[in-house]
Formats: C-alpha cells, sequence, structure tokens
C-alpha cells in the first residue's frame, strides 16, 4: 500500500518495494548470467553485502540490493558461438577450393591448391610445409604430386591429425550447373569434389579455427593435411606421408579424415580391395578363316560368363558382420572396370583374328574372408575356363591389394566424435564402414596409427555424381563436431 510522504512524494511500502525488485530481477535475467538478492546493512556509514536471500514479507528491515554474476561461456559453448558466426566464411572458402579443378587423372591444380590450403592456413598461425612426393611414377613436372601440412603447436597433448584429399574425379556429363563454379543456392554447394571432399577440408580448416577464435588454449597439437591422389589409390599423398614418418605412431595420436559419409555417421574401416588383370593369349589368323586361328576375345567372353554365372552369385551369399553401407555393399562384390582386345575400333581395320585380350576387374572381399581365400578363388575360375577355352592361355597380374580396415573397439577417436556428434545434433552417432576404401588404409597400415575414422559433411550417395552437392547446415554442424571432438581427444574436458 502506499502513501504520501510529507514532501508529497509517494513512498513505497517495504512489501511494495520488494515486489518491484522481483519484477525488475524477472525482467533482466539472461541465460549466461546469475542474480542474487543480498542483505545490505549500514556499518558506520558503510555498506555491507551479508547473507543472500530472497526479499520476503520482512523486506522492510533491511535494504536490498540486486547483484548481477556474471559467469562466461563455457568452452564448448563459445566454440559451437564461433562456428555459427564464421558460417559465411566456411562457404566461402568451400567454394573457392571448389573452382580449384584438381581432376584426377591426370592431377591438375594440385600445387595450386596446396598452397592455397597454405597459405590460408599460414594467416591462421599454423606452420606449414610442402611434402612433394618426388619420387613416385605419379609425379611429373607437369603434374607435380604436392601434399600440405599445417601443424598448431599448444601444449604436449595428443596430436590430432585432420586430413582431406584435394583431388577430385572428373565431372563427366549431365550437370545443369558448372561443375567448377562453386554455385551457392538453396542452402548448398555445388560443384565436383564439394562433397567429396573440399567441404570437409573447409570443416577441419574452421574447426581449428573456432578453437583459436574462442580462445581455447589447445593442450595439445592440431594438424592439416591436404593430400593427392586419393581416388587413384593415395600413394603419392598419404601413403607417402606414412612412407616417410610424417604420419606415424608415436608421432599421430588420432586421425580424423572428414569424408562424407553423413553428419551423423562415424565411419569406423573398409572393406578389402583386389584390383587384378586378366589377359588372355589367342592365335592371330586371318579374319575370313577364323577357324584356323584362336580368339582371345572368345576366350576372355567365357571367363566374362563363369564371373557372372558362377562367381558372382557365390559372392552374393556372403555378408560381413562390419555395418558397411549401402546394405548391398555388406556381401562380397566384383566388378569389370574395362576391356581391350583385339584391333582398335577407331583405326583402319584389317582381317585378323584378336589374338590378345585385356579385362581389369575389382574384386571387393570381407574382412571374414581375407585375401589369400579371394585370390585363389580367382586363380581356380581363370584355370577351370582355361581349360575349357580351345587354347586359350590365360594370365593374372594383381594391381592393387588393400586389406579391410577396422578401428578398434572402445577407440577414443570413436567415442569423441560419438560424444560431440550428442551435443550437436541431439543424437547418438552410427557407426558404418565404406563400400570403397579411402585413406584409412594407409593410416592403419603404413603409418601404424590405429585410432582412425572417417567423419565428415556431406552424403556418400552425392560423390561423384552430376550435379554433387553438400548441404551447409551440414556442413556447420560437422565442423562443429570436429571442433569438439579435436579438443576432447586433446584431453580438454567439454
Amino acid at each position: 500500500m502506499s502513501g504520501s510522504s510529507p514532501t508529497g512524494k509517494v513512498r513505497l511500502t517495504a512489501a511494495a518495494k520488494a515486489s518491484a525488485v522481483r519484477r525488475s530481477f524477472t525482467r533482466r535475467r539472461k541465460a549466461d548470467t546469475t542474480y542474487g538478492f543480498f542483505c545490505v546493512h549500514q556499518h558506520d556509514g558503510k555498506a555491507d553485502e551479508s547473507r543472500q536471500g530472497h526479499p520476503g514479507k520482512d523486506a522492510g528491515l533491511h535494504d536490498w540490493a540486486i547483484v548481477r554474476r556474471v559467469h562466461p561461456m563455457q568452452p564448448a559453448e563459445r566454440i559451437l558461438a564461433e562456428v555459427d558466426r564464421a558460417a559465411d566464411e566456411i562457404v566461402r572458402f568451400t567454394t573457392d577450393l571448389v573452382r580449384i579443378p584438381t581432376v584426377n587423372p591426370p592431377g591438375e591444380e594440385y600445387e595450386a591448391c596446396a598452397h592455397f590450403l597454405g597459405d590460408d592456413l599460414m594467416r591462421r598461425g599454423f606452420d606449414v610445409e610442402y611434402v612433394t612426393a618426388d619420387r613416385r611414377p605419379e609425379h611429373t613436372a607437369r603434374h607435380p604430386r604436392v601434399n600440405v601440412v599445417g601443424s598448431r603447436r599448444g601444449g604436449a597433448g595428443p596430436v590430432v591429425h585432420l586430413n582431406g584429399h584435394i583431388d577430385v574425379v572428373p565431372p563427366g556429363g549431365g550437370w545443369t550447373v558448372g561443375p567448377f563454379d562453386g554455385l551457392v543456392r538453396d542452402g548448398r554447394i555445388f560443384g565436383r569434389g564439394v562433397c567429396d571432399m573440399k567441404a570437409g577440408i573447409a570443416a577441419a580448416v574452421f574447426a581449428a579455427e573456432a578453437l583459436e577464435r574462442a580462445g581455447v588454449r589447445l593442450p595439445g597439437t592440431i594438424e592439416i593435411s591436404g593430400t593427392v591422389d586419393e581416388e587413384s589409390g593415395g600413394f603419392a599423398g598419404v601413403a607417402h606421408l606414412a612412407e616417410i614418418g610424417r604420419i606415424k605412431k608415436g608421432r599421430t595420436d588420432f586421425v580424423i579424415i572428414p569424408e562424407p559419409l553423413n553428419v551423423d555417421r562415424i565411419c569406423i574401416g573398409h572393406r578389402g580391395v583386389y584390383w587384378f588383370e586378366v589377359t588372355a593369349h589367342g592365335r592371330i589368323g586371318h579374319g575370313s578363316m577364323p577357324f584356323l586361328g584362336v580368339s582371345a576375345i572368345d576366350g576372355m567372353g567365357q571367363l566374362l560368363h563363369a564371373v557372372r554365372d558362377v562367381l558372382m552369385p557365390a559372392l552374393a551369399s556372403r555378408q560381413t558382420a562390419v555395418p558397411v553401407v549401402p546394405p548391398g555393399a555388406r556381401h562380397a562384390t566384383i566388378n569389370v572396370n574395362g576391356i581391350d582386345g583385339g584391333q582398335p575400333v577407331d583405326g583402319i581395320q584389317t582381317p585378323c583374328i584378336a589374338d590378345r585380350c585385356r579385362a581389369v576387374f575389382d574384386r571387393r572381399f570381407l574382412l571374414e574372408e581375407g585375401f589369400d581365400a579371394a585370390k585363389r578363388e580367382i586363380a581356380d575360375l581363370v584355370a577351370r575356363v582355361a581349360d575349357g577355352a580351345g587354347g586359350v592361355r590365360f594370365d593374372v597380374r594383381d594391381l592393387m591389394v588393400v586389406d579391410p580396415t577396422r578401428t578398434p573397439d572402445g577407440s577414443p577417436v570413436v567415442a569423441a566424435i560419438d560424444q560431440a556428434i550428442r551435443r550437436v545434433l541431439g543424437r547418438p552417432a552410427e557407426l558404418i564402414a565404406s563400400p570403397g576404401t579411402y585413406d584409412h588404409k594407409h593410416v592403419a597400415r603404413i603409418a601404424g596409427v590405429p585410432h582412425c575414422v572417417a567423419y565428415g559433411p556431406g552424403e556418400l550417395e552425392l560423390a561423384h555424381q552430376p550435379d554433387e552437392y553438400c548441404r551447409i547446415d551440414d556442413l556447420v554442424n560437422a565442423t562443429k563436431v570436429i571442433a569438439l571432438a579435436t579438443l576432447d581427444l586433446m584431453g580438454y574436458g567439454i
């Protein structure tokens, strides 16, 4: 209840004062701020804060004051906020990368892209080194194989290496937008390699940048590499870095490869690969008298029929317990990559029986099968076909062998990314394995680093497709996840 003072001004009762204080408190409260009520006494003309409480019915006994206590945002909150603030920068950086047409084969613009990335990392405070695989046969003066590695050192804690490949497959046909324009439209970035995997490189760069802008003191070291030739095996890229000890057990603790496996999935490995070439040898003769020669093409045809009718059904019956996606890739598979035989069809023709025919096969084998059994099965099939091929002789030559790879159960890198996905997306991560290989194979086999996974923005099914794109919200969310997981792996409690 109010009354009039001798001066004619309105005077509030103690209860009214308390009510006004409570209303002010409610209006001014913020998410990062704590308010408390303190009783203020007068002692010899000096104010003294005593017990914390809340004004009540006896509020008139003392003068009460609101004291605001500001609590700074926690590190994780600051990191997430910095990623959100950098969203436009992340998009621009991604489009800049897409506009460098690093097509493999043959390896266009590798050096330009490596220096673009390296210059950017240097401006962000990284120590940068360029590693050229000059002893690899792929390296030429016209198409040099140049890798780049940036390091930002903090404390003596773990080293977290974020690796992305800069090469992209040829664009092919069927595009409705320019494959190297870096178009941004409808919340998506379009372009060859944006999904696989230049958006992933951008996520790695800005994950590190968010840690810096959030004022987080790194307990360990963060490394970012841009490497070449992943699409053709990665032997001049990550394999080379592993062979020279730039990535190795004892120096590198954890590796995250931001490949496009979907933003809520962690890829823990891949199937095995056996690429081999089969050459059928016949006997040349006049095309008007094919009965006097032996056609290598006919012999290869018999082998292809056996692969389709005998081997493929057997492979389809085998299924791995590893969570390979999509579901069809949980089975063993084989594909004919290419075939060549007889005379060049675009040249001038002469009447000759083909005395030579070659085919290259891509056999994907399961962890449960093993390479030795897969190779023996091919050799047995070729031998059976040769027995009934009317004089055709077959040679088999190994081209590439990659054993299946799987991250160990209980790996800290899986746990860190899963926790970050839960925080950013509000749901647990799905563990998967890749139908094809990626540079995990070199990290595990050559470098000897077991704690490696693939995690990044982009949808697996869009890789190598016309009108390839990456969703901007996936790119931003993946950046957040990588930033939080990196800090977690260094032992920084978030």
